[in-house]
């Protein structure tokens, strides 16, 4: 900074707004010194004479890290230490040791979170792969409700059970799945149940009954609603249906409405994720002659008036052949292919 004999010094420091002792540093610089401080703020480490020894550090931490110590804050371990007639260093010292080793806050992960592996489900068939799921219906008052037990086919889309109850819990729960394979005539090794992680669905009345039944079960992972999309879909198609109320005035209500709803899911809804045929029809073997027939209906129109068909004959969807619940990567790159 050069004044020019024409401002002072601290004139000059106060208009840029830099202390004095900056500028008289920078006028006597210090020799470069390979010990030095690299910056200003640095200042070479002094040896403390009554610093501890390495191995003593050593010694400090290996006690602070023992089990009993592991989980207890520098001051329990000191007075422990006192109270067994043992002094190892100041209580500084020890948060200075943990300190240098990354200890200062937590030693050890206090929340161990287990690796929740991603389901992957395949059906070929229907009553191969079974998801049930539990939903909330709101009743005639502010917080009243009756809970729907609903047990899906992820192959053909079937509701193969369903049930209502006010309250939910694991012995509704069980009742429902061992009445529902019963019904069925499902055999031991047949089926696996596939569901999320809802207090009823890990309960041990249900995995004892399901274990008894010769039926694999499934859960998804916590907080992912995608392990159970086929359950999550069937509700929003129920929910968003035009005659579904806001509230249920009565368990009966509710009941009449479910007694109307599953026959027309079953027998009547054309399901997008099964080419458009009705749950029944997959489950039951029948599609493959309403595709005939559909396909038969096509080629007469077809015939008649080709000039409305630019693209040639339409195709229709296929029926599905493997369902997946979270497919596989490598079966995904096989198909594409196929």
């Amino acid at each position: 900074m050069e004044t020019g004999g024409k401002i002072g010094v601290a004139p000059a420091c106060l208009a840029l707004g830099l202390p004095r002792a900056t500028y008289y540093r920078r006028l006597r610089p210090k020799p470069v010194d390979a010990t030095a401080p690299t910056s200003d703020g640095d200042r070479p480490s002094r040896p403390q004479p009554r610093a501890l020894p390495p191995e003593e550090r050593q010694q400090v931490l290996a006690v602070l890290n023992e089990p009993r110590f592991m989980d207890l804050a520098p001051p329990q371990v000191h007075a422990t230490l006192l109270d067994e007639g043992r002094w190892l260093c100041s209580l500084r010292t020890m948060y200075r040791i943990l300190d240098e080793n990354g200890q200062v806050r937590e030693r050890r992960d206090q929340l161990r979170h287990p690796e929740y592996k991603k389901p992957e489900l395949l059906a070929t068939r229907p009553n191969q792969v079974w998801t049930w799921d539990i939903t909330k219906l709101l009743g005639p008052a502010k917080w009243t409700y009756f809970y729907l037990y609903v047990i899906l086919d992820i192959f053909s889309r079937y509701v193969v059970g369903w049930t209502l109850s006010s309250r939910e819990c694991a012995s509704v729960a069980h009742a429902f799945i061992e009445e529902t394979c019963k019904r069925h005539n499902i055999d031991p090794g047949q089926l696996t149940l596939h569901a999320d992680r809802g207090s009823p669905m890990i309960s041990k009345p249900v995995a004892f009954l399901l274990a008894d039944l010769g039926v694999t079960k499934s859960h998804s992972r916590p907080h992912v609603s995608d392990d159970n999309p086929f359950s999550e879909g069937h509700f929003k198609t129920m929910k968003y249906r035009p005659d579904f109320p806001d509230r249920f005035g009565s368990e009966e209500h509710a009941r009449a409405h479910c007694r109307d709803f599953f026959p027309w899911y079953n027998t009547e809804h054309h399901h997008s994720g099964i080419g458009f045929f009705t749950p029944h029809d997959v489950h039951y073997g029948l599609a493959e002659g309403q595709r005939a027939k559909r396909m038969a209906v096509l080629e007469a129109a077809y015939r008649a008036h080709p000039e409305r068909f630019p693209h040639g004959l339409p195709a229709l969807p296929s029926l599905p052949h493997a369902v997946w619940i979270n497919k596989p990567a490598t079966a995904e790159a096989g198909a594409a292919s196929a």
